[in-house]
């Protein structure tokens, strides 16, 4: 590890993005160069405990993603701003870097090996695109009931309205989670990022086969996967996202379901170390 690296590693560390936006990251552990990228409505602290049991096998960043956690902003959003953030991050790792990235932020990964990052190789939990017209997908005016719940100064109704119409949370869970008054203002107070996972997601949940042009430029190798517990449609979403992608396979993990990352991290830890290390 150069000076340089030593002097930003471990909790309060910052890079700055190209536009300016500071990112805020944990940095742990020793080895190969691994970036986690978070979902929906999480930050680094939803990935903490994954991030440990990496740790002894990987260079180990945890960062949050912009507008949340300790990062910066900007006033103008882009899916490529984003990308442009896990590249400050690979570049201070050295250049290169595995990603592994759960739900929306699997996608985010996606995009930024699509867009030639110098990625090693990508671990992918569960991203939601809808592929079959039965499937389940959000709201067709997703964007718009978001932006104007977020304009009305109603954040916690945003994150209700998502968890419910997209993540498909029983409306009495949301209701349990607003009693724990850490957990609800952590999650309204990153409400305003909705709209930046919606657009990473893009139109990849119209119950329409995917674009294989628009990830022509993944080029590492790639492993899907999917919990046994979760719904039909993620399965078909990682069958369709390998049948595109050239160097990729799937796997289902018994037992897990769309909240592993955060609740069942023992559980997934060791696929994604079987998979990352060289």
């Amino acid at each position: 590890m150069s000076a340089a690296r030593e002097q930003s590693a471990g909790a309060g560390a910052r890079v700055v993005s190209a536009d300016g936006t500071e990112i805020a990251f944990e940095q742990s552990g020793s080895g190969p160069a691994l970036v986690l990228v978070a979902s929906a409505l999480a930050d680094r602290s939803d990935t903490t405990r994954l991030a440990a049991l990496l740790a002894p096998h990987f260079t180990v960043i945890n960062y949050d993603r912009r507008g949340r956690g300790a990062s910066g902003d900007a006033a103008a959003y882009a899916p490529d701003r984003e990308v442009e953030d896990i590249a400050a991050l690979i570049e201070h790792v050295g250049g290169s870097a595995s990603l592994f990235g759960s739900s929306s932020g699997a996608v985010l990964a996606l995009r930024a090996a699509a867009a030639g990052l110098n990625v090693d190789r990508l671990a992918l939990y569960e991203p939601p695109f809808v592929v079959a017209e039965g499937d389940d997908g959000p709201p067709r005016d997703l964007a718009r009931q978001v932006d104007a719940l977020l304009a009305e100064g109603r954040p916690g109704d945003a994150v209700k309205y998502f968890m419910t119409r997209v993540q498909g949370m029983p409306g009495i869970a949301v209701f349990f989670m607003k009693l724990m008054p850490k957990v609800w203002a952590n999650l309204t107070g990153m409400a305003h990022t909705l709209p930046y996972d919606i657009a990473v997601m893009g139109d990849t949940q119209q119950g329409r086969p995917l674009d294989a042009e628009e990830w022509k430029g993944v080029a590492a190798r790639t492993r899907v996967l999917t919990g046994a517990k979760s719904p039909a449609a993620f399965q078909r979403a990682a069958q369709a996202l390998t049948e595109i992608l050239p160097h990729s396979d799937h796997h289902t993990l018994p037992a897990l379901n769309h909240g592993a990352p955060v609740m069942a991290p023992k559980k997934l830890a060791p696929q994604i170390i079987a998979f990352l290390k060289p």
